[in-house]
């Protein structure tokens, strides 16, 4: 197929602009012909996940573009960055990772990006629109603003995510268009306990089983009996993201393009259907625990980073409460979200409890986890599908309240609960 180039796209690509527009053009123009795209649109916004730094690499690409002239055409903001850009030394960072790292942030900065540094964009005030075309990387991020917003967005991977910004274009393709944006595989809840349903622990089970299932369709989930809040979407959508690749997902009659079944498979059938039970929700939630016995030497929450809601969830469970020496507690955030929680009075409380908070980072994507570090509790299925591998860390998944009741104890304390029968 022809890719059909307007009379602005060909500008950019020829060098109309500065030749950081003309690099940027060229990399769209290229993947939408690998893509097969019969034209680019524009965007609106964009989320780079490109400013992390990954090695020498994606430094030197930063900082050409930068040399190049280029500048975001498009408001953008800033996924996690390689590090606490304040608080760094506080953690065993090596000085030549940092050097680099703020490097690569300061690039990202010149080229007119917002400093949000958050994996969860849409919690700020970078928040977009039902039927916004947009391209977003992180794809925890991806998968709820195509699914809870219903914004527009492709899965934009390092590097490509700039290039948009940059000239405000993209191949039209996927999740952009409406007919791809269908659900393709169903999952059907059945006979699943509302108290089950009610537990936060539910969102990151039923995420991985989502995930593993679904791979790169769109899923739609039918048989919820409650409304789930925006976080426990946020931590659904990140674990479907980790243990698959889903970029959408449609909850029947909760999510904004699901209103029925069948309006959201588009009057077709479903390729494939799996039963979710309460035994499957059971299991896949022990096989997310890669660690044994009762040994912890960190909680580690806020991932996707910590909102305000969670903030004072988890300030109403440790009152009066105080961490084991032998047991560290990180709490993971940006820096708009660490702002509203010093208004509200909740950091004065967190450090009386004896957490740390880390800010625009995470332990998935900065070395600053110390050697001592070797069993962490977290109630992200984000960190414990990646934390054996990435970190070479073994993990228990738990619920908040779990995670306060064994940084006190300073071992792993279970709830007596239906995921613990």
């Amino acid at each position: 197929m022809t890719l059909d180039l307007t009379r602005e796209d060909r500008n950019m690509l020829e060098g109309g602009y500065d030749p950081g527009v003309a690099m940027a053009m060229s990399i769209i123009t290229r993947m939408a012909e690998v893509s097969g795209a019969a034209c680019l649109i524009d965007i609106s916004a964009a989320h780079i996940d490109s400013a992390l730094f990954m090695g020498d690499a994606t430094l030197e690409f930063a900082e050409r573009l930068v040399e190049l002239g280029a500048k975001v055409r498009v408001p953008t903001s800033l996924n996690v960055s390689g590090l606490d850009e304040a608080g760094w030394r506080e953690w065993p960072v090596p000085e030549a990772y940092a050097e680099k790292a703020l490097r690569q942030m300061a690039a990202y900065q010149r080229m007119g990006c917002t400093p949000t540094w958050t994996c969860a964009p849409y919690q700020t005030e970078f928040r977009p629109q039902f039927g916004q075309q947009i391209a977003w990387g992180e794809s925890n991020a991806i998968a709820f603003v195509n699914s809870v917003v219903g914004a527009r967005t492709e899965r934009y991977p390092d590097l490509l995510d700039i290039c948009a910004a940059i000239t405000g274009r993209v191949p039209a393709i996927g999740l952009h268009l409406l007919e791809n944006r269908r659900g393709q595989i169903l999952l059907r809840l059945e006979h699943v306990p509302r108290s089950m349903q009610d537990s936060s622990i539910f969102y990151p089970v039923l995420g991985t089983i989502m995930g593993r299932a679904a791979g790169e369709r769109v899923p739609v989930v039918d048989g919820l009996d409650i409304t789930p809040n925006e976080d426990q979407l946020k931590a659904l959508g990140a674990a479907a993201a980790s243990a698959g690749g889903v970029a959408l997902y449609h909850l029947v009659g909760l999510t904004p393009e699901a209103p029925s079944l069948q309006a959201v498979f588009q009057g077709l059938l479903p390729e494939e259907e799996v039963k979710i039970n309460e035994d499957l929700l059971v299991t896949t939630y022990r096989g997310l625990s890669s660690a044994s016995g009762n040994r912890l030497d960190m909680v580690a929450v806020g991932c996707p980073h910590f909102s305000l809601a969670e903030f004072q969830q988890l300030v109403s469970i440790i009152k009066g409460k105080r961490r084991h020496p032998d047991v560290q507690f990180l709490v993971t955030t940006n820096r708009f979200m660490v702002g509203k929680a010093w208004e509200a009075g909740y950091l004065d409380a967190l450090h009386e409890f004896g957490a740390r908070v880390s800010l625009d980072a995470c332990i998935l994507t900065s070395p600053m986890l110390p050697p001592e570090i070797q069993v962490i509790l977290t109630n992200s299925g984000k960190y414990t599908y990646y934390t054996p591998g990435l970190l070479n860390r073994q993990v228990f998944l738990g619920s908040l309240e779990e995670c306060v009741d064994s940084a006190v104890e300073g071992r792993l304390v279970r709830e007596d609960s239906v995921w613990n029968r």
